[in-house]
C-alpha cells in the first residue's frame, strides 16, 4: 500500500509518501516539502498570527492534494512542537480540520522522542545493542536511550535550532556574546537531564537523526546524500568542536555556500551545531552516526505494526 505521512514541524511542512507493507521497510516514493518556519512566526504571547496559519492552511491543503495526486490510500497527519506550543494551537487546529478536513495528530515531546527511537532501532536492528538517540528539531532536542523497540528514557527539550536562533542570535553574524550566553543555556538545560540517563549505563551505539545533524555531518566531511541511504555517515565530536567556532564568525550567506547547507538552514546551523556539541560532549559521545530514518519512518511504522496480519 501507499501511505502518505504528513509532518507539520517547526521548520517545513512535508509529505513523504512511501510505498509500504507490513513486515517491510518502507520505500520512499514521492516527498513534497514547503518551508514554513513556524517556531519563527510566533507572536509575543506565543501564538501563530494569522498570516502563519493562512500559509499553514495552504500549504496542507497543497500537500492533500500531493498526497492524492501520488496515489496515497491513506495519510498519517501530525504535529510537533511550534503547533503544541502555540498559545492557540486549539484554533489552528480548528481551521486546519474546517478548511481541509484534516485531523492533526499533536504529538508530545515524549512521543516525539519514542517514535525516533523506534526508526532508529529498525534502522540499525538488535546487534546495535543499546542506543543513545539524539535528534534535533527546528523546535525542540529530543534524547531517548535504551535496548528495546520502546526507549528506557525519552525527553524532550525547548532547544531546537529555529527556537534558539529566534531567541538568542539576532545578529547576523551573532555577536560573540550570545553565543557565549547561548552556550551556556544549552550545557546548563542538557546537563539537567543527563543523570535521568545514565542510570542505564552506557550506550553500545550513539546516533543522531534530522538535518541539522546531516548537514553538520556533511560540512565535517561526510559523504553526499546523493551517494544513498547506505553509504555509513558518521560525525565526531573533535570535527565538531573544530567547525563551531568557524560556524560562530560566518553570516548565514557564508554558512549557505558550505556542502550540503541549505538556503532556509543555514541561519540556524549555528544554534544546532552548539547544541549538537553539548549533547555529545555532555552524553560522552566520542562520534555519532547519522541514521537516515527518523520521526517520520517512526510513524510509518508504529502505522505498519497496526495492521492485521491476514
Amino acid at each position: 500500500m501507499r501511505l502518505g505521512v504528513l509532518d507539520v514541524g517547526s521548520n517545513t511542512v512535508h509529505l513523504l509518501a512511501v510505498d509500504a507493507h507490513r513486515g517491510a521497510r518502507p520505500l520512499p516514493a514521492h516527498s513534497h516539502k514547503a518551508e514554513l518556519r513556524l517556531a519563527e512566526l510566533l507572536d509575543e504571547d506565543g501564538a501563530i498570527g494569522p498570516d502563519g496559519v493562512d500559509r499553514l492552511v495552504s500549504t496542507i491543503a497543497d500537500a492533500l492534494q500531493a498526497a492524492e495526486d501520488k496515489g496515497c490510500e491513506d495519510v498519517l497527519p501530525f504535529a510537533t512542537s511550534a503547533v503544541r506550543e502555540a498559545s492557540n494551537a486549539d484554533q489552528v487546529l480548528g481551521r486546519v480540520k474546517s478548511e481541509t478536513g484534516i485531523d492533526l495528530e499533536v504529538l508530545t515531546g515524549e512521543e516525539e522522542a519514542r517514535l525516533t527511537f523506534l526508526a532508529a532501532r529498525r534502522w540499525f536492528g538488535w546487534s546495535a545493542g543499546k542506543l543513545l538517540v539524539l535528534d534535533i528539531g527546528g523546535g525542540s532536542l529530543e534524547i531517548a536511550y535504551g535496548i528495546d523497540e520502546e526507549p528506557d528514557a525519552a525527553v524532550s527539550l525547548p532547544l531546537g535550532a529555529g527556537r534558539l536562533t529566534a531567541g538568542w542570535l539576532p545578529g547576523d553574524p551573532p555577536d560573540p556574546i550570545d553565543v557565549k550566553a547561548l552556550r551556556r543555556h544549552v550545557r546548563a538545560r542538557i546537563a539537567r537531564t543527563v543523570g535521568v540517563f545514565s542510570r542505564f549505563g552506557s550506550p553500545d551505539h550513539v546516533v543522531a537523526t534530522s538535518k541539522t545533524f546531516r548537514q553538520l555531518a556533511r560540512i565535517a566531511g561526510a559523504a553526499r546524500s546523493a551517494e544513498g541511504l547506505y553509504v555509513q555517515r558518521e560525525l565526531s565530536r573533535t570535527s565538531l568542536e573544530e567547525w563551531v567556532p568557524k560556524l560562530s564568525t560566518m553570516s548565514a550567506l557564508q554558512r549557505a555556500a558550505l556542502p550540503g547547507v541549505s538556503d532556509g538552514r543555514s541561519s540556524q546551523l549555528l544554534a544546532g551545531a552548539l547544541v549538537a556539541e553539548a549533547a555529545m560532549d555532555l552524553f560522552g559521545a566520542e562520534s555519532v552516526e547519522i541514521c537516515p530514518w527518523a520521526l517520520r519512518e517512526g510513524i510509518i511504522l508504529r502505522r505498519l505494526d497496526q495492521l492485521p496480519t491476514t
